[in-house]
C-alpha cells in the first residue's frame, strides 16, 4: 500500500490542471485506496492516539487542511485527529475519491537566448545555421517537388572503387552535389572508335566552370551529399520552352527573338551554348563580325551571352534542332562604321589575325580591313600599322586595302 502511495505522489504534477487531468484518468477505486485510509488504518490510527494520550500533555501537530495549520494539546490530538480522519474519509467517498492538492509554485521556464541582436528586431543577416537550413530545404524541395536549381560544375572526380565512371561536383551551400558522367551530359552519335566512358570523361571536363541546371534525386543528410541530374533538368526546360506558349498562344521561343544563353564548352573553332536545355553549337562565324582565330580568346565556360535564334525544327519533339548566333544579335558595326572611312586615305590600326588569305587590320569602330601581304616582311599580331583604303563595299560590308607602314616596338 505504501508502495502504491509513493508511486502516485511522485507522478503527481506540478500544475493544477495537469494534476486535474490525471486524476480524472485514475478510476475512483484507485483514487479511495491511494488518498483515503482504510478500516485497518483507522484502527492502527486510534491504537496510536491513545499510546500518545498516555504519555502527557504533549502539543502534537495536526494535518493541515485548507483553513487550519496550528498544533492543539495533546488531550484533544486523539479526537480531532480522528474526528479529521473520519471526516476526510467520508468526503472522499463522496465527491468520488477526488481530493484537491495544494498547487505547487510554477517554475519559470528558462527562455532561448538569441543567437543575434538585429537592429530593427527582425535579423536579415543570414547566420551559418540559417545558410545551412535553407540549402537543405532546397534540396529536398528539388527532390520532392522537381524545382530546378542552379550550379557552377567545380571539379569532375573518378571514384577509386570504379574509376572508369566519372561524376560532376558541385556545391549548394555546405551540400556537395554529384551528376553522374550519363545524367550530365549528352553521348554523342558518333564516339570515333573510343569508349562510351572516355568520352563521357572528355565531354564533362570541357565543362568545368559551366553554369548548368539540375534537379536533385537523392540526399545523404548525416554525410552532406546529394545526387542530382542534369538531362532531367535540361528535358523540363525544353517542355517549358520550346512548347510552352503565351497568353496569345504563340510560341515562346520563335525564328528571329533573341534569348540568353550559357556557355558550356569552349574549343578553337567555336563554343557551345546550354539555350533553355539544349546545348547549341556556335561556329565562329557567328561570334562576330570581326575576323577570330581561338573562340578561347574571348569565351569561357560560365559566360552568359545574348543570342539570336535563326531557326527552330521541332519536329522531332526529342531532338530540337536550332541555330542561333551571337553577332546577329548586336547591331552590324560596318554599316556604320564604314561611314567614317573614305578610299584613298590613310588609316592606323592593328593587326588581328593573319592567315593564307591576307593581314586583317582592326581598325576603329569593330571593322577589320584586309590587306595583302607589305613587300617587307609579315607583321605580327598585334603590330600598329598603317593603311591605306583600296575598296568599300556597303552592301557585302567588306573594306580592303595595304599596308604602308609598320611601327617599330620600342
Amino acid at each position: 500500500m505504501n508502495d502504491e502511495m509513493n508511486v502516485l505522489t511522485e507522478a503527481i504534477p506540478q500544475t493544477e490542471m495537469e494534476s486535474t487531468e490525471i486524476l480524472d484518468q485514475v478510476s475512483e477505486g484507485e483514487a479511495q485506496t491511494a488518498f483515503s485510509q482504510t478500516d485497518s488504518e483507522m484502527e492502527s490510527t486510534e491504537a496510536l492516539t491513545s499510546e500518545d494520550d498516555a504519555e502527557g500533555a504533549k502539543e502534537v501537530p495536526i494535518l493541515q487542511t485548507d483553513s487550519e495549520s496550528a498544533s492543539i494539546p495533546a488531550e484533544e490530538a486523539p479526537k480531532a485527529r480522528s474526528r479529521r480522519s473520519r471526516k476526510s474519509q467520508s468526503e472522499e467517498r463522496a465527491s468520488g475519491g477526488e481530493t484537491e492538492k495544494p498547487a505547487a509554485p510554477r517554475r519559470r521556464r528558462a527562455k532561448a537566448k538569441p543567437t543575434a541582436v538585429s537592429i530593427d528586431g527582425q535579423l536579415s543577416v543570414e547566420t551559418e545555421a540559417d545558410k545551412a537550413r535553407d540549402a537543405l530545404l532546397d534540396l529536398v524541395e528539388s527532390m520532392k517537388t522537381k524545382r530546378i536549381l542552379t550550379g557552377t560544375i567545380q571539379g569532375v572526380e573518378r571514384p577509386t572503387d570504379n574509376p572508369t565512371r566519372s561524376l560532376a561536383v558541385l556545391y549548394h551551400g555546405d551540400f556537395k552535389i554529384m551528376i553522374p558522367a550519363e545524367e550530365a551530359v549528352e553521348i554523342p552519335d558518333d564516339l570515333r572508335g573510343r569508349s562510351k566512358e572516355e568520352v563521357l570523361h572528355y565531354t564533362l571536363t570541357k565543362r568545368l566552370g559551366a553554369e548548368v541546371d539540375y534537379i536533385v534525386k537523392g540526399i545523404d543528410g548525416e554525410a552532406g551529399i546529394a545526387v542530382a541530374s542534369r538531362l532531367e533538368a535540361m528535358a523540363a526546360r525544353r517542355r517549358s520552352y520550346y512548347f510552352g506558349t503565351d497568353r496569345d498562344g504563340n510560341n515562346l521561343l520563335y525564328e528571329g527573338v533573341c534569348a540568353e544563353a550559357r556557355v558550356v564548352s569552349v574549343i578553337r573553332a567555336g563554343i557551345f551554348v546550354d539555350l533553355f536545355g539544349l546545348e547549341t553549337y556556335i561556329p565562329l562565324r557567328e561570334l562576330s563580325y570581326q575576323r577570330m582565330l581561338d573562340a578561347s580568346a574571348v569565351y569561357q565556360p560560365g559566360q552568359r551571352i545574348l543570342v539570336k535564334i535563326l531557326r527552330i525544327d521541332r519536329s522531332d519533339r526529342e531532338h530540337i534542332r536550332v541555330a542561333a548566333s551571337i553577332k546577329q544579335a548586336g547591331e552590324n558595326p560596318y554599316e556604320k562604321a564604314l561611314r567614317r572611312y573614305s578610299v584613298g586615305n590613310r588609316y592606323v590600326g592593328t593587326v588581328s589575325m593573319v592567315d593564307t588569305t591576307g593581314v586583317f587590320v582592326a581598325l576603329d569602330g569593330g571593322i577589320d580591313c584586309l590587306c595583302s601581304y607589305p613587300k617587307r616582311g609579315r607583321p605580327p599580331r598585334g603590330a600598329r600599322v598603317t593603311i591605306r583604303i583600296l575598296g568599300i563595299n556597303h552592301e557585302t560590308n567588306r573594306i580592303w586595302g595595304a599596308i604602308t607602314h609598320v611601327a617599330t616596338p620600342r
